[in-house]
């Protein structure tokens, strides 16, 4: 097929300005696949900076950028089309980056469209707009399903996946016991800073983890520490921040997927960012992280979800936790059973390499848009 594809780079281009990660897990396995793909031509720093049009900012630059891309991006499509036929357009797109006119007149063109979005476990409001002018919507998370179909759109199941041929395993020495790789925010600090209170040995690379040791400096740490002496009151089991020494910034994507083999545990985090006062309501999701980290042959410690059991067997191809004092232990048990660990790690590869790529998961998308049999 000839397919035009709307997406940028990366999802966190304005933190990461050199990360490809869609490019390669998205544009690369089409192209794998023998389609003819013609990219859209736009520069998206700026664009992904402003998302939101709750934010004032944000909807000042929405309501002036929108229609200059809209109307750059019908533009590129007519002229692709005009050059041969497109089969198919492919879009990561906010509500922000498009107005929904313009998807409109691609369809009109007799071209099918379908918007890719994982975000909308927690911001379902950022694609709302949009989402109904799709012929299709790309849906990861479930339970959003009857959210799209409550708003006129036409959502297909398709779950993360990656690629096997850029996430793999390396022979690299196993050097380090615990580690996470991605954002500080949410639940994740309390988690990480547990662990390093039960002195189990941890690392923590990626954006906002050196800003948070900033954030919490040493003297409010002492402070808190003589003001609890003082009440008589013990320490707390999580601290809600993480000193500098276990933390690095952001890493590029080989060394993100080189971290996998050079770490005898991974960590992955169901949570999103957004905590919800009630625990028992907290939202969960399935990450592009737990494929990631399978594929690349780590032994992977995942915060327990229903919906990533669909995809792989806790116990035999991933190990789970629902809270800190079960990911305190879980990662004292499997740091000390390295037979155990290795066999579950095996698994989990074997299982994300034959089942969970990109390439199985657009033939499946196809498959049910009837494009392709």
């Amino acid at each position: 097929m000839r397919i035009f594809a709307a997406i940028a780079s990366s999802p966190n281009a304005p933190q990461l300005p050199w990360s490809k990660v869609w490019h390669v897990n998205l544009i690369q396995p089409l192209v794998e696949l023998g389609h003819d793909v013609v990219e859209f031509d736009f520069d998206w720093s700026k664009s992904m900076l402003h998302l939101d049009s709750d934010h004032p900012e944000d909807r000042e630059y929405i309501a002036r950028q929108r229609p200059l891309t809209s109307e750059q991006l019908i533009e590129q499509v007519k002229r692709a089309h005009e050059a041969q036929p497109l089969d198919l357009f492919f879009s990561y797109f906010y509500s922000a980056n498009v107005l929904s006119e313009t998807i409109r007149e691609i369809s009109r063109l007799g071209i099918p469209t379908v918007n890719w979005y994982c975000n909308g476990s927690y911001q379902m409001n950022l694609v709302e707009e949009i989402a109904p002018a799709f012929d299709y919507c790309l849906v990861p998370e479930k339970f959003r399903l009857e959210d799209y179909r409550k708003l006129g759109a036409t959502p297909i199941y398709c779950q993360e996946a990656a690629h096997p041929g850029v996430y793999k395993a390396y022979d690299l020495p196993r050097e380090y016991d615990v580690t996470f790789v991605g954002q500080a925010y949410g639940t994740r600090i309390g988690f990480i800073s547990r662990l390093i209170k039960n002195q189990i040995p941890t690392r923590v690379w990626g954006p906002g983890w050196l800003e948070q040791c900033l954030n919490y400096p040493r003297w409010r740490q002492l402070a808190g520490k003589v003001k609890r002496q003082l009440l008589g009151e013990s320490e707390p089991d999580v601290i809600e921040h993480v000193e500098s020494r276990y933390c690095g910034g952001p890493l590029s994507d080989e060394e993100l997927v080189r971290m996998y083999s050079r770490s005898k545990i991974s960590l992955g985090f169901s949570s999103v960012a957004r905590i919800a006062e009630d625990p028992a309501a907290q939202i969960r999701q399935v990450r592009l992280r737990d494929f990631e980290a399978t594929m690349s042959g780590a032994f992977y410690l995942v915060e327990q979800f229903d919906e990533l059991e669909e995809f792989f067997v806790p116990g035999e191809e991933i190990a789970t936790f629902r809270d800190g004092e079960e990911l305190v232990e879980k990662s004292r048990y499997y740091l000390k059973n390295e037979a155990e660990r290795e066999r579950i790690r095996q698994a989990g590869m074997r299982r994300a390499r034959e089942e969970h790529t990109w390439h199985e998961r657009f033939r499946m998308v196809f498959r049910e848009m009837g494009l392709q049999k």
